[in-house]
């Protein structure tokens, strides 16, 4: 999903390049953050970790889809998260 968004435009040759915001993105949505929270942290990341301005990278949008994810994967597997 990340490679898919790919605010940086580099996905098709670098397949590693978001993966330094997998383990804190499921921490964080494993311990219940809501869509505000992951947009937060997604802003924060493409601001401070990758020098990118998120104005127009929709990091909300992208927050909304995970969140999203999280939750079809949570009745997928019988945990209920919602």
């Amino acid at each position: 999903m990340l490679n898919e968004w790919d605010p940086i435009g580099v996905a098709d040759e670098v397949q590693d390049e978001y993966d330094c915001m997998l383990a804190p993105l499921l921490q964080r949505l494993r311990g219940g953050a809501d869509q505000a929270e992951i947009g937060e942290f997604l802003r924060q990341e493409l601001e401070h970790h990758f020098g990118l301005d998120p104005l127009g990278l929709r990091p909300d949008a992208m927050a909304a889809r995970v969140i999203a994810w999280w939750a079809s994967v949570g009745r997928a597997d019988g945990t209920g998260r919602d």
